[in-house]
C-alpha cells in the first residue's frame, strides 16, 4: 500500500451548474484533508457540495454541505468535507449560487 499526498483539483471557479470537479482513480482511496473555496467577488455567493458514491448523480442523500454562503472576498475551509473517505470512482460534485464567483481547490493523501 502507498499513501501520496496530492492535490484533487487545482483551482478553478465553480460552475452555476452541477459540476464533477474530482473523480477517484480506479484501485485508489482518497482521504480528503483540505477543500477550499474563496470568494473572489464583491457580491455574498453561495456553494454546495456533493460527495457521490461510484454510479450514483448529485442529489440530496449526497448532499453534505448545502448552500454555504461565503460573503464577498471569504476564504472558507468547509470542514464539513475534511476527513471523508472516496472510493474507486466516487466523485466531488459542486454547483454555486452564481457563476465563477467561488474558486475551489482540493488536497489530500491518494491511497493505492
Amino acid at each position: 500500500m502507498t499513501v501520496s499526498a496530492t492535490v484533487l483539483l487545482e483551482a478553478v471557479q465553480a460552475s452555476n451548474s452541477q459540476t464533477t470537479y474530482y473523480t477517484c482513480p480506479a484501485a485508489t482511496k482518497v482521504l480528503i484533508d483540505k477543500f477550499t473555496g474563496t470568494n473572489t467577488t464583491g457580491a455574498a455567493a453561495t456553494l454546495t457540495i456533493n460527495l457521490v458514491p461510484s454510479g450514483g448523480a448529485a442529489a440530496a442523500s449526497n448532499t453534505i454541505v448545502s448552500a454555504k454562503s461565503l460573503a464577498a472576498g471569504e476564504c472558507y475551509t468547509f470542514p464539513e468535507i475534511a476527513g471523508h473517505y472516496l472510493n474507486a470512482g466516487d466523485f466531488v460534485s459542486t454547483i454555486s449560487g452564481t457563476n465563477n464567483a467561488i474558486t475551489l481547490r482540493i488536497s489530500g493523501r491518494a491511497v493505492t
